[in-house]
């Protein structure tokens, strides 16, 4: 990548990406630490419906670490490509994870390690080979985007999926399942970063002297996204409340990037331009963040250590096992079988008047004698 005139601008956004992270990242950490500090003293949790964390200043304090964490990354766009700033916001994953382990006493196996991994290499390769968006530059070309029959549809889908979570499947499984709460929250966040990008393009229109604020667009985009993100907060709040961090903000940045990357791509339409190697590393990548969500989801509850690996594997004092313990040859299975055949026929033999293989000589032998 060539930066050579720009290496100050790129360094900028590099450094607002990297900062993003780490914001966004302690975020969940903070906000996790305000609840159990919550459920320590009776209140009712967020997972049975409880407001009480509007009260605790931990809480307050992760939500405004990560609005500085988003803010971050949102400046980062106009400093670095997206092809730099995007996959480092899946750097937020690894740094909930090395502080929820610090911090909260929480862990995860090698699957959930190997996991977190895979994840946030799919979401990587996926962002890589994305195609780049059309160029929106005013709030009438994005309402004339709003009324493409695609995206109707597409947030009709949203709306309608997000109230059958919410009011059929959260009540019954919200408790045992960490996907539905991340699925709300991600659904949902699709239509917010969509606000998000028309308020971005109003803010500018505003400071570049355009009456925005009489347009009725701009205030409908600003509270549909009071109004989804009050709904996100509230079901990761939950979610985070019932299951572990380090479960919790993987699956999250997963299923939120996928969501958000199938909105601009119904709503931009750049997915048109795409080339076979794109589409080859979008599909790859795709399947890569299911194999980490599995690993991660499916495997979470299953201890492992070095005593559960074979003896030949385990490391001592002197080194592997295997390295101490003299080379014996296997036995064939072809003269196993034959002398436990000897050995069966000796033993009917004996009972039988001392017949055996060596029977015909023993007779001889005792009619020599005789």
């Amino acid at each position: 990548m060539d930066i050579g005139p720009n290496r100050t601008d790129f360094y900028i956004g590099l450094s607002l990406a990297m900062s993003s992270s780490i914001f966004i990242g302690g975020s969940f950490i903070l906000k996790k630490k305000g609840l159990l500090r919550l459920a320590s003293k009776g209140f009712m949790r967020a997972g049975q419906g409880g407001y009480a964390y509007l009260k605790e200043w931990l809480w307050w304090a992760g939500l405004i670490s990560m609005g500085a964490g988003e803010a971050a990354n949102f400046a980062a766009y106009a400093f670095a490509p997206a092809t730099l700033v995007t996959p480092l916001g899946a750097m937020s994953v690894l740094v909930s994870a090395v502080l929820s382990s610090s911090f909260l006493n929480e862990r995860l196996n090698v699957h959930g390690k190997i996991g977190c991994l895979l994840c946030l290499l799919g979401s990587t390769v996926m962002v890589i080979h994305a195609p780049l968006e059309e160029e929106v530059a005013s709030l009438t070309a994005m309402a004339e985007k709003l009324k493409d029959p695609g995206f109707i549809i597409f947030a009709v889908s949203v709306v309608v999926s997000s109230l059958i979570l919410i009011f059929l499947v959260a009540p019954r499984f919200g408790h045992k399942n960490v996907l539905v709460y991340i699925l709300i929250c991600s659904v949902i966040g699709s239509l917010s970063v969509s606000c998000v990008k028309g308020l971005g393009i109003g803010i500018k229109e505003l400071f570049a002297g355009t009456a925005v604020l009489k347009e009725p667009l701009f205030w409908c985009l600003l509270i549909c996204l009071v109004v989804c993100v009050s709904i996100q907060i509230s079901y990761l709040n939950k979610a985070l409340d019932i299951f572990n961090t380090s479960i919790v903000t993987p699956i999250y940045y997963v299923f939120f990037t996928t969501s958000v990357m199938a909105c601009s791509a119904i709503l931009f339409k750049e997915w048109l331009s795409m080339t076979p190697d794109g589409a080859l590393g979008t599909i790859s990548g795709f399947l890569t963040i299911i194999l980490g969500i599995f690993l991660l989801h499916a495997f979470k509850d299953i201890t492992f250590s070095r005593d559960s690996l074979p003896l030949y594997l385990r490391k001592g004092p002197h080194g592997f096992l295997w390295s101490q313990q003299p080379y014996v040859a296997l036995p064939n299975p072809e003269s196993q079988r034959d002398g436990q055949r000897e050995e069966k026929l000796a033993k009917e033999g004996s009972s039988k008047g001392g017949y055996s293989l060596n029977g015909s000589l023993r007779n001889n032998n005792s009619f020599v004698s005789s």
